[in-house]
C-alpha cells in the first residue's frame, strides 16, 4: 500500500484492498490529498467520488462534518464522541447546504439554544469544533473558501468558580465512604486526592501502572495521550498494586455522589469527581507547590490552564503590597524619622 510522487508530477496510488493475491488499484492524482483520500477510504470500502471545488459547497453539513471524519477525526483520541456531537450540531440546525451555513445562521442556532438553558461553555465548544472542522478541510484541500464562522466570537463569561474541599470537609467525606459496601472507593478516593489525576485516569490502572517501593503510579490513558508518573507515598502504592493484581477497579462513581450528599458537601452542577482534582491542587498551591510542578503533576499541555490556581499560593501577588508607591513614601517617611 504506497503513494508515490511521479517524475512528470502527481501522485500514484499502489494499493490492494482486499490483501496479497487481491485486485491492484492503481489510480493517479494532480493533488497528494486527494490521493490519500482515495487511499483511506477505498482501503475501508467507503470510497465516494471526489467533488469538484464548486460541487463541495453543495453538500449538506452532515456529509462535510462526514468528510472531516473520514480524512482527519477518525485518528483523534476522542473521535466518536466528537463526531456524534457535530451530527447531532447539523440535525440541530435542520442540516443545510454548506453554500448556504453562514456566521448568521449559527447565530440564530445558538440565541436558540441559549433560550433553551444550555451552557455558553457548551455553545463555545460547539462553535470551536465547526471552525475546526472548515479550518482542517481547507488545510486538505476539500475547502477552497473562507472558514463561514471564522468572525464568529466564543460567548464571554464568568467563569465558575472552582471548588474545593477543606481538610473537615475531606475528614467527613471519607467518614461517609467507610458506610459504603463498594470495596474500592476509598482506594479510588485517595489516591485522586494524592495524585490531582482524573477519575477516568485511577479506574483504568493496571498492576503494571504502579509500583510499590518505592511508590509511583503511571497514568497511560490521558488526556493528552502522553504518559504521566507520579510519585505516591509507600503504602498506598502498595495497598493499590496489591487490590490491582486481583483484577481492575470496581466502578464507584455513583457511590461518590451519595457519600457527598451523606457527607452533606454541596458541590457546582458536574463537578462531583473533578472536585477531588481541585482539592489536590488547590491544597498544593496553599502549601506553597511550584505552578510549574502542578501543571506536570495534573497534565496541563498548557501552564495558562494551571494558573487558575496561582491565587492560592500564600505569597501570590505579595510584591503588591512590598511595592506599591504609597508603601514606598511610608517606607521614606519611617526612614526620615528613625534618623
Amino acid at each position: 500500500m504506497t503513494i508515490k510522487r511521479l517524475d512528470g508530477g502527481g501522485w500514484l496510488v499502489d494499493i490492494q484492498p482486499g490483501g496479497r493475491g487481491k485486485k491492484r488499484i492503481r489510480k493517479t492524482f494532480k493533488a497528494k490529498v486527494d490521493a490519500l483520500q482515495f487511499m483511506r477510504l477505498k482501503m475501508s470500502g467507503s470510497y465516494a467520488p471526489l467533488l469538484s471545488k464548486d460541487e463541495r459547497r453543495l453538500i449538506s453539513l452532515t456529509d462535510m462534518f462526514k468528510t472531516w471524519y473520514e480524512l482527519h477525526g477518525i485518528h483523534l483520541k476522542a473521535h466518536k464522541d466528537t463526531y456524534a456531537r457535530l451530527l447531532a450540531l447539523a440535525k440541530s440546525m435542520d442540516n443545510p447546504l454548506v453554500r448556504d451555513f453562514n456566521a448568521a445562521m449559527f447565530a440564530q442556532y445558538r440565541a436558540i439554544r441559549i433560550n433553551e438553558g444550555i451552557s455558553s461553555s457548551t455553545l463555545n465548544r460547539e462553535l470551536s469544533y465547526i471552525k475546526a472542522v472548515f479550518s482542517e478541510l481547507k488545510r486538505l484541500g476539500h475547502w477552497d473558501y473562507e472558514n463561514p464562522l471564522e468572525l464568529v466570537r466564543p460567548i464571554r463569561f464568568k467563569s465558575q468558580e472552582l471548588s474545593y474541599m477543606s481538610l473537615e470537609q475531606i475528614q467527613d467525606l471519607f467518614s461517609a465512604l467507610s458506610l459504603s459496601k463498594n470495596p474500592d472507593i476509598t482506594l479510588v478516593v485517595k489516591v485522586l486526592l494524592a495524585t490531582g489525576a482524573r477519575w477516568s485516569e485511577v479506574q483504568k490502572l493496571k498492576p503494571e501502572h504502579v509500583r510499590s517501593f518505592p511508590g509511583l503510579v503511571t497514568f497511560q490513558d490521558t488526556k493528552s495521550g502522553k504518559n504521566r508518573a507520579l510519585p505516591l507515598p509507600d503504602y498506598l502504592a502498595n495497598a493499590l498494586y496489591y487490590r490491582l493484581t486481583k483484577g481492575p477497579l470496581l466502578p464507584c462513581y455513583g457511590v461518590l455522589r451519595l457519600a457527598f450528599e451523606k457527607a452533606k458537601i454541596n458541590l457546582p452542577d458536574g463537578q462531583c469527581a473533578h472536585v477531588l482534582r481541585h482539592t489536590f491542587a488547590s491544597h498544593f498551591m496553599m502549601q506553597g507547590g511550584n505552578l510549574l510542578t502542578l501543571q506536570k503533576a495534573l497534565g496541563h499541555s498548557s501552564l495558562n490552564v494551571t494558573t487558575r490556581y496561582a491565587h492560592l499560593a500564600p505569597d501570590h501577588l505579595s510584591e503588591v503590597v512590598r511595592l506599591n508607591p504609597l508603601q514606598l513614601l511610608v517606607e521614606a517617611e519611617w526612614a526620615k524619622n528613625k534618623d
